[in-house]
């Protein structure tokens, strides 16, 4: 299988289908329910809705358990995932640009990237243990797959020498990096640490490119801390 290939599957792996959506709000708001009941809720039949859970439990977002009363056979029923939950609850624009907001209003420039730098290590430890790669080109690998499954989609390639060339094909945080290019030290600053090299922005989307292009500066030892 090919990359590419390889990368659409993880992709669409991680995908929620619009109807499987409405089975997650219903859970959100119902913490555990049966088959029966979910059909009866939704108004369609209890197999489209087998259909649905078996995609979302394969995903990881939904979970059974199974409970028994006498001895009759056991109630199944289902409820989200921690994972589950935080699909259902990731909502956190307006608080990340208030945030946001509050950071760029600091005078102080040694302060306001003292902060910045604190955020992307704080990113960096989140998202450090799903990095296994031994060296930069299995490090971007890992990256790509994290991203893709939250449906950020990553390109890799190499240059004319053989460096690795990671293209960010959608901004992560569209709303925030329209308000200041920060949010680019950012992301290469944290890009940079789980890489494991230092790496430049080659080409922002802010400047009308079609993506944002990371190159790896160097293949070596060495990375400048964030």
């Amino acid at each position: 299988m090919s990359t590419n290939s390889a990368q659409n599957d993880t992709r669409w792996a991680n995908e929620v289908f619009p109807t499987d959506l409405v089975v997650l709000d219903l859970l959100r708001r119902t913490p555990s329910l049966t088959t029966a009941e979910m059909a009866v809720a939704m108004e369609v039949t209890a197999t489209a809705v087998r259909q649905r859970l078996n995609r979302l439990m394969g995903q990881g977002y939904v979970e059974r358990i199974s409970s028994k009363a006498g001895r009759g056979r056991p109630t199944h029923k289902y409820r989200l995932t921690t994972k589950g939950e935080r699909k259902t609850g990731a909502n956190y624009a307006d608080l990340a640009l208030a945030l946001w907001d509050e950071i760029r209003s600091i005078e102080d420039p040694e302060v306001k990237q003292g902060l910045i730098s604190r955020i992307a290590k704080r990113l960096v430890e989140m998202y450090a243990s799903q990095i296994h790669g031994e060296d930069a080109h299995e490090r971007i690998h890992d990256l790509m797959a994290l991203f893709i499954g939250r449906q950020i989609p990553l390109e890799y390639e190499e240059d004319t020498e053989g460096k690795p060339v990671l293209n960010v094909l959608a901004c992560p945080y569209p709303d925030l990096a329209e308000q200041d290019r920060a949010v680019c030290a950012l992301e290469k600053a944290m890009f940079a640490e789980l890489v494991g090299q230092n790496m430049k922005l080659s080409h922002c989307r802010l400047d009308g490119e079609g993506c944002c292009t990371y190159e790896l500066t160097q293949i070596g030892p060495e990375t400048e801390s964030v």
